[in-house]
């Protein structure tokens, strides 16, 4: 599964990005419709940054999408 930070009340969460790049993981994200930040650009690279104050039902459209990306 993934790693994540607590989000202390916020509407976005950091998440270690497997392999440690966060980068090349928001690129391959962007690739399956995912649209997630780097945290490089945060101050914390090797995460990556995502918003979650969307509907449930698209939370629940992108988990195939995030399963299928932590199996790369």
């Amino acid at each position: 599964g993934y790693r994540m930070a607590s989000p202390d009340g916020a509407f976005y969460l950091f998440i270690q990005a497997p392999g440690g790049d966060d980068v090349a993981f928001s690129e391959k994200a962007k690739a399956k419709n995912l649209l997630v930040v780097p945290g490089t650009g945060f101050g914390c690279p090797g995460w990556f940054r995502i918003c979650y104050c969307v509907s449930p039902e698209m939370i629940q459209r992108s988990l195939p999408a995030f399963q299928a990306l932590i199996g790369e």
